[in-house]
């Protein structure tokens, strides 16, 4: 029982860390239709930043504001100054213009800091706690309560505001959106700023748990597309469930049967739902009328 809780307890904390990478994917895709594998360097800029401006004598608080502040201002900038006047161009190439991207903030990262594991103290110590002879750290806590809270602000955000829902109508109809009075142009760069502030203030709670380095963002992106793709791209919800699912799958996995193949296990499950279930698992399936 112990060890269940426990592989349960590691699931859970890496899957809210996929799980949130995934919301970012899903708002960007939600109001432009574009796949943005830039959004783990978002989260890493979160973190390390973060840990960086501590460094560098600022108050722990206003480093992490400030570091949410560079990300967001990043991801405006890829938006206007690279997708923007690429609009029109096919999916792959808007694909690869977000992937130079993220090489480029992983070199600044580089450049600008160094290679080495930096870490940030935890915000509740780092005594676990017992659960039924499991433990889980505060810190993990703090990761999960973040994600449920980024999730249903994003959700009530889409759902229950004007500007929410004209972020899904540009992304659903771009001339439509603009003929009822959208700004399409702010309503994306709205976009790509909040999907940049999530994936930092994840950066910051995860930070001392997996500690940072300038290539974190790489695998975090995989993951994260991974976990969107499995429970539903443009799905809030989906996106959560794939990023608890891909978490519980690498943990047991690894507890069960060997920490070599939990990458494998997690995205062999991912091509079986993708050729079973297309849209995944909590996706809809979208029908083009010609």
């Amino acid at each position: 029982m112990s060890t269940f809780l426990q592989l349960l307890f590691s699931g859970l904390t890496v899957g809210a860390i996929y799980g949130v990478v995934a919301l970012g994917f899903t708002l960007i895709y939600a109001a432009s239709d574009i796949i943005n594998f830039a959004q783990g360097e978002f989260v890493m800029i979160g973190g390390l930043g973060t840990i960086f401006l501590i460094a560098l004598g600022l108050p722990p608080i206003i480093a992490a504001l400030v570091a949410i502040l560079l990300a967001v201002v990043a991801s405006v900038l890829l938006h206007r100054l690279a997708l923007q006047p690429a609009r029109g161009a096919s999916p792959v190439t808007l694909i690869i213009i977000t992937m130079g991207a993220s090489l480029l903030l992983r070199g600044l990262a580089e450049l600008i800091v160094d290679k080495q594991f930096h870490g940030l103290p935890s915000i509740s110590g780092d005594n676990p706690i017992a659960v039924l002879g499991a433990t889980i750290l505060p810190q993990s806590l703090w990761v999960l309560g973040g994600a449920v809270a980024m999730f249903g602000a994003l959700w009530l955000f889409l759902s229950r505001t004007m500007v929410g829902k004209g972020m899904l109508a540009t992304a659903s109809n771009s001339l439509a959106a603009k003929l009822v009075g959208i700004d399409t142009d702010i309503t994306l760069g709205l976009a790509f700023g909040l999907s940049a502030a999530i994936g930092a203030i994840a950066g910051i709670l995860i930070a001392p748990i997996t500690l940072m380095r300038y290539d974190i963002g790489a695998i975090l992106s995989l993951k994260g597309f991974a976990a969107v793709m499995l429970g539903g791209i443009g799905n809030p919800i989906g996106a959560v469930f794939g990023g608890l699912m891909l978490g519980l799958l690498e943990s047991f996995t690894a507890g069960l049967v060997s920490s070599v193949y939990k990458d494998a296990v997690a995205f062999i499950a991912l091509i079986l739902v993708l050729l079973v279930r297309p849209q995944g698992l909590m996706g809809q399936r979208t029908i083009e009328r010609v």
